[in-house]
């Protein structure tokens, strides 16, 4: 009997096993997959076709391989000749649809540019610079404009501004009217215009910032080429932009100390050294209205006053800057006096202060010599120093094309020229009104490395 037992117990751990064993097997798991799709939407139908002529549809169908969507479509669509109205354009499975609510031109091609706005649902893969061509007449202009805006300040390019081109038009259009034909910048700053007529434009750029399409506002970029150009020799076209008034900076949300009612203050320092070079600066966490002759006294070691050194408030009235002639390695007392510095509110310093510290060594600089080649010289260049957008330090190019500065911190440093035709010293932008382009600079892309101790040549082929 114990047998039988035996032998029952152990089929039914058999068959349990078993049962575990099938089950695993049967189990779905999640597939591998294949190669990602990278493969954009591809039109496979286009309804009426591709550069049709003798157009008089007012319903453009397009059909591709996949389920598409579309991305963006009112900045990325440009319809040329533009229209009064916007097309209507919507998407459907694997159809987009353009509805035509103007009335058509007779004899002129017509192109729609749709930029990156058609992409594939699943991968969000996008059809790139695709664009539909028809024409109303019985051929398609094949002619085109191309060229290069630079933005006239930086020498940078920006691939947000528009090009637009007014035909047979006053130089006033552009301040009131959208234009004939809109293409956008590329990155690299380029632009190009196809499927033109043969006929005379007017040629401008512009950073549309209200989307209205012509030049209304003195702080919107823009350029302008200086006389009509003829698309079927259109030549070099090179295009300045500028803004005539920038765009007020945000106030400072400093205006008053911190709630622990005392004033505060840091320096330029660099790692507790004076630089050779520069005043010594005192920025302070409140605009300062009272700064007494005594506040602040430059001293020797010995706390020996230093006549020669002199105190200056910027126009912000919350740095103060020490001009003085400072000596390699040398070693400097700052005093400061509680009652010589208030804030508005009659805020001080929490105690008289003293801020000592060392020069840094003429051993901690290197010269730094730069040779410019294909310069224009009768343009009055400048070179630039750059830092977060600003610039730090000019100085004027001489004629041989050969700066050099005998100290230099080392560093990483960015430049441009800026061909000064006032020799003001700063860039000064166009005047459309006067037909007057801006000053201009040449971006240098490439760093400038300077090292300590060391004499740093360097040779530019603008």
């Amino acid at each position: 009997m114990k047998k039988i037992l035996f032998t029952f117990a152990f089929c039914l751990i058999v068959l349990h096993a078993l049962t575990l064993l099938i089950s695993g097997c049967a189990q779905i798991g999640m597939p591998t997959g294949g190669v990602k799709d990278t493969i954009p939407p591809r039109l496979v139908k286009a309804t009426p076709s591709l550069n049709s002529i003798s157009f008089n549809s007012n319903k453009i169908t397009l059909s591709f391989d996949e389920y598409i969507e579309l991305q963006d479509i009112q900045s990325n669509l440009l319809f040329s000749p533009a229209p009064k109205n916007n097309p209507v354009v919507n998407s459907n499975l694997r159809t987009v649809s353009i509805k035509l609510k103007d009335s058509l031109q007779p004899n002129t091609t017509y192109r729609i540019d749709f930029g990156n706005a058609i992409k594939d649902i699943n991968e969000g893969n996008v059809l790139r610079d695709f664009s539909y061509t028809f024409s109303t007449g019985t051929y398609i202009d094949s002619l085109s404009i191309s060229g290069k805006v630079n933005i006239a300040e930086t020498g940078k390019t920006d691939s947000t501004m528009l090009v637009y081109l007014y035909r047979n038009a006053p130089d006033s259009a552009v301040t009131s009217r959208k234009p004939d034909y809109i293409t956008k910048v590329k990155g690299d700053g380029t632009f190009i215009f196809t499927n033109l007529p043969n006929d005379r434009f007017n040629i401008y750029a512009l950073k549309d910032g209200d989307g209205n399409k012509f030049y209304n506002s003195n702080s919107e970029a823009f350029a302008f080429y200086e006389e009509p150009v003829n698309s079927g020799n259109p030549g070099k076209i090179e295009l300045f932009a500028f803004a005539v008034k920038k765009n007020a900076a945000a106030p400072s949300a400093v205006t008053t100390a911190d709630k622990d009612k005392r004033l505060k203050y840091a320096t330029n320092l660099i790692a507790g050294k004076q630089d050779l070079l520069k005043p010594l600066e005192l920025t302070f966490n409140a605009t300062l209205t009272t700064m007494t002759s005594d506040s602040l006294m430059l001293c020797d070691t010995s706390y020996k006053k230093i006549n020669a050194a002199t105190l200056s408030l910027d126009s912000t009235r919350n740095k103060i800057s020490i001009n003085n002639k400072w000596n390699p390695e040398g070693f400097y007392t700052l005093l400061m006096y509680k009652g010589g510095l208030k804030d508005s509110s009659g805020i001080t310093l929490a105690k008289n202060d003293t801020l000592r510290f060392q020069v840094k060594a003429n051993a901690e600089y290197g010269s730094l010599q730069l040779e410019f080649k294909s310069l224009e010289i009768s343009q009055h260049p400048v070179l630039q120093f750059i830092e977060n957008d600003l610039v730090k330090a000019s100085y004027p190019i001489p004629a041989s094309g050969k700066w050099k500065i005998a100290q230099m911190l080392p560093g990483d440093y960015t430049i441009r020229v800026l061909y000064d035709r006032n020799q003001n010293g700063s860039w000064d932008p166009g005047n459309y009104e006067q037909k007057l382009q801006p000053e201009r600079s040449v971006n240098i892309a490439m760093k400038i490395t300077v090292k300590a101790d060391w004499e740093n040549e360097i040779n530019i082929d603008l």
